[in-house]
């Protein structure tokens, strides 16, 4: 399948069952601010289809970069990763998949990293919304500092909120939608016919 018609897919099926609006701004995001638009990327991340299309287009978009691991920060990231790493190990040039914790682990080695990675290798972060990119960074500055190379950031989606520019702060990134790219494609989806 074609990127533009895994894309195209990937983003209705965003729209559908990801995306909430309303008249004014009732959405609390993870930054604090409030907001009249809200994507909540779990139901189609944790999909069977959404993890397939993500993990394709990801694939596509990382593996000339030879990244040994790919992951980010919990939850968000788990699922895009995971399904990376599937469709990476599928095509037969596996790349690992990682998630970083919010808090270390309060017993045994008390990690903020989880996964088969060892210090030295290259990593590819993934988010499924950057707003601020606090969270992404986050990831970032722990990877960095468990001696990973972070290589590249990508996210499903890209609010235009700050993000981007905290994010290319620490490494180059890439977004697969802006917000203004799904409110397009809404607004042709929802005109009279």
């Amino acid at each position: 399948m074609e990127i533009s018609t895994l894309k195209t897919r990937l983003a209705k099926l965003i729209l559908e069952r990801c995306f909430r609006y309303a008249d004014r701004p009732i959405f609390k995001l993870a930054s604090g601010r409030m907001s009249q638009y809200y994507f909540n990327c779990k139901p189609v991340t944790m999909s069977p289809e959404g993890m397939y299309l993500i993990g394709e287009l990801i694939f596509r978009l990382v593996s000339s970069l030879k990244p040994d691991a790919i992951g980010g920060l919990t939850l968000g990231a788990d699922p895009i990763a995971y399904a990376v790493c599937l469709t990476s190990y599928l095509k037969g040039s596996p790349i690992k998949a990682f998630t970083v914790r919010k808090e270390p682990k309060e017993h045994g080695t008390k990690q903020w990293i989880e996964g088969n990675i060892k210090k030295g290798e290259r990593v590819v972060i993934v988010e499924d919304v950057v707003t601020t990119g606090s969270s992404t960074v986050k990831a970032i500055t722990k990877a960095q500092a468990a001696g990973l190379e972070v290589l590249k950031v990508i996210a499903l989606i890209g609010r235009e909120e700050g993000g981007r520019g905290n994010i290319l702060n620490y490494a180059d990134f890439e977004c697969i939608f802006t917000k203004t790219e799904l409110l397009d494609l809404r607004k042709g989806l929802c005109t009279p016919e």
